[in-house]
């Protein structure tokens, strides 16, 4: 597979696949043990949910409105600016004053989209707005 220091020979894959094997084998007997020693329970009430000491009520699957989405959309999109401005600030002296002036850039035209979602109502959540502005019940339509 892969030359070792120039030597021209071929690493063999078997240690790979030998410690696949025993990480898998041991992940399996971690299991089997735990099923033979651990207590075993037929409580009904083991498969319920247990949510801060209160019993369940009602169904789990809630329809939610789309704003909800909007805004988890709203945070993935303004909040990735983290992770270019992160890279940006490690590399601040590498690359001076254009660098800079581009992470400035950056900013200010996120800064200009959160003003556009703002103006647009994308954060609004209530209800009476909407539907003043004639969007109807089903929240956002573009």
């Amino acid at each position: 597979m892969w030359d070792r220091g120039g030597t021209g020979g071929v690493e063999p894959l078997w240690p790979l696949l030998a410690y696949g094997g025993l990480v898998l084998a041991l992940a399996a007997a971690l299991l089997a043990v735990s099923r033979l020693l651990g207590q075993q329970h037929s409580a009904r009430s083991r498969d319920l949910p247990y949510e801060s000491g209160m019993n369940p009520t009602g169904s789990a699957r809630l329809r939610y409105g789309v704003h909800f989405y909007a805004v988890g959309i709203f945070f993935i999109l303004f909040d990735v600016e983290v992770v270019f401005l992160y890279a940006w600030a490690v590399a601040f002296r590498e690359l001076g004053w254009p660098g800079y002036v581009e992470a400035v850039l950056f900013v200010v035209t996120l800064f200009l989209g959160l003003i556009y979602v703002w103006k647009w109502g994308g954060l609004d959540w209530s209800p009476s707005r909407r539907m003043r502005r004639g969007e109807g019940r089903g929240g956002f339509e573009i």
